[in-house]
């Protein structure tokens, strides 16, 4: 005999009332849960929006700093801090990635100063500094792994100087992990974490990010299909995953978000350690654009996206909807 069998078992006793529903829900989201990924631009009182981003802008430092501050006001713990660099300042070998003074170091203390219990987390690569697009440093048509490495460790010094608290390489180099984690302690910046973008796909869903920062146009007929992975294989995030942790991350992401459902519940059930999700921009767009045209309701598809990242068992999202769904919850 089944221990659950009807009519002694009616499970929609359990969903009758509003107060039943909330008392037996077994997932909960919250702005805890929320990491906010912001695109600063170069001026003055500015802001620039992303046609391909409904609702998302560009934002000059200045205008950052606000947003920060309203975001600790909402229980956002952090911002994640993209640039979008000038076409000037960007070169075949990425230098404005070391530069002190960049867009993204000035950003970084401009937020520290005034919203100092705000985490903020940078990436590291170098497709915002490169007139090539890529993550890593190209000849000849190929990404050279290593001496990406090396370039990568001065960017993550330069980001751990100007007060940002989380390192989080995007690149997807082999040993980069270890080789940042070794740059920041010798440096004395042992205190500054790092987040792995350890499942990081070759994803046709990162359109709009690509036009948010400017290397849309830089990439224009190539692809990061030798150094981001395929999507069709899962074995092989669990390899990705399980080097980075020996290299020392702290932390692990997972991106994109609702395509790769299955790797953050994969990863979750073999590794107790902290994980993200990115829920990257082609989804944001993707519910942003069917809820303009009425095809669905923009709250309760953004609120139900959410929560199924964390029944997958994300411990945190980074979102493009995370101010707007703070203030939801």
């Amino acid at each position: 005999m089944s221990l659950f069998e009807f009519p002694n078992h009616r499970p929609r006793r359990l969903r009758r009332t509003p107060w039943i529903r909330e008392m037996v829900t077994e997932t909960r989201l919250t702005p805890a849960n929320l990491i906010w990924p912001c695109f600063v631009q170069e001026g003055t009182d500015l802001t620039t929006p992303i046609p391909s981003m409904p609702g998302v802008e560009r934002l000059s430092i200045d205008r950052l700093v606000v947003a920060a501050r309203r975001a600790t006001q909402l229980g956002i713990p952090a911002i994640a801090v993209f640039p979008a660099t000038p076409a000037d300042k960007k070169t075949a070998y990425a230098e404005e990635a070391l530069n002190s003074e960049n867009l993204v170091c000035r950003a970084v203390r401009a937020v520290k100063e005034v919203v100092p219990e705000i985490g903020v987390i940078c990436d590291v690569a170098l497709d915002p500094y490169s007139s090539h697009g890529h993550d890593g440093l190209l000849e000849q048509g190929e990404i050279l792994n290593d001496a990406t490495v090396e370039m990568l460790i001065k960017q993550a010094i330069v980001q751990a100087a100007a007060g940002c608290d989380v390192i989080a390489p995007s690149d997807m180099m082999d040993g980069r992990i270890g080789a940042i984690r070794r740059g920041l302690d010798q440096a004395g910046f042992e205190h500054v974490a790092i987040m792995a973008y350890s499942a990081k796909y070759a994803s046709a869903f990162y359109g709009p990010f690509r036009d948010a920062v400017g290397s849309a146009a830089n990439l224009a007929g190539g692809d990061k299909k030798t150094y981001q992975m395929n999507p069709a294989n899962t074995a092989e995030a669990m390899r990705e995953v399980e080097l980075d942790l020996r290299e020392g991350a702290d932390w692990l992401m997972v991106k994109p978000g609702m395509p790769y459902l299955d790797i953050v519940r994969r990863i979750r059930d073999r590794f107790d350690v902290p994980l993200a999700v990115y829920q990257v921009s082609g989804e944001y767009a993707m519910l942003s654009a069917a809820a303009e045209r009425g095809w669905l309701d923009r709250q309760r598809v953004m609120l139900e996206s959410l929560i199924a990242f964390r029944r997958a068992g994300a411990d945190s999202i980074l979102t493009y909807f995370a101010l707007e769904a703070a203030e939801l919850l």
